[in-house]
C-alpha cells in the first residue's frame, strides 16, 4: 500500500529536499572547489524558489486555495529546473562557452550574481563544470530531484486535507 502523506508533510519534504540540494551545491563549490556554470546557478535559484513556495505551502496547507497557490509554482519551477538540467547536459556542456545563454542573461538581469556572488555567480563554463558523482553527471542528480519535486507538487495539490 503506497504511503499517503498530507499536503503539509509533502511541502515540508519538498522544502527539506530543496534545502539539501542548495547545501550540496554550495558544499561542492566552497569545500570541494567545483565552480558553477550559469546553468548551475540558475538551478540553484530554482531550488531556492521551490524552497520558498514549499515553506509557504507547509504553513498554509489546510487552505485549499493557498495550497494550490503554493503547489502550482513548485510544479512550474521544478519543471523549469528539469528543463535547465537537461539543457545543461545536452546543449550547454557540449558548447565551447555558455556565456550569454539564457541562464547567463537571466542571472545577470536579476542581479543576484552581483548581490550574492558566493551563491549565484557563475565561475566556470558549462564544459569546464562537467562533473560526475558516483558515475552520474551532476546535472542528472539535479534532474532527478526536480522530477521528484514535480511529482510531490502534484501530490500536494491533489490532497484535500493537510
Amino acid at each position: 500500500m503506497p504511503l499517503k502523506l498530507g499536503a503539509r508533510p509533502l511541502f515540508v519534504l519538498v522544502a527539506l529536499a530543496s534545502a539539501a540540494a542548495l547545501a550540496a551545491a554550495l558544499t561542492s563549490q566552497h569545500v570541494y572547489g567545483m565552480q558553477p556554470c550559469p546553468w548551475c546557478v540558475l538551478q540553484r535559484l530554482l531550488f531556492a524558489l521551490v524552497l520558498m513556495f514549499s515553506v509557504e505551502g507547509a504553513v498554509l496547507a489546510p487552505r485549499p486555495l493557498a495550497r494550490w497557490a503554493a503547489a502550482l509554482p513548485v510544479f512550474l519551477l521544478s519543471l523549469a529546473g528539469a528543463a535547465a538540467a537537461l539543457w545543461q547536459h545536452f546543449v550547454a556542456a557540449a558548447s565551447a562557452s555558455c556565456d550569454l545563454t539564457l541562464a547567463d542573461k537571466l542571472m545577470s538581469a536579476i542581479g543576484l550574481d552581483m548581490a550574492w556572488p558566493e551563491v549565484f555567480a557563475p565561475f566556470a563554463s558549462c564544459a569546464d563544470a562537467k562533473v560526475n558523482l558516483f558515475g552520474v553527471p551532476y546535472e542528472f542528480w539535479s534532474l532527478a530531484l526536480f522530477a521528484a519535486l514535480v511529482l510531490a507538487a502534484l501530490a500536494a495539490w491533489r490532497r484535500l486535507r493537510g
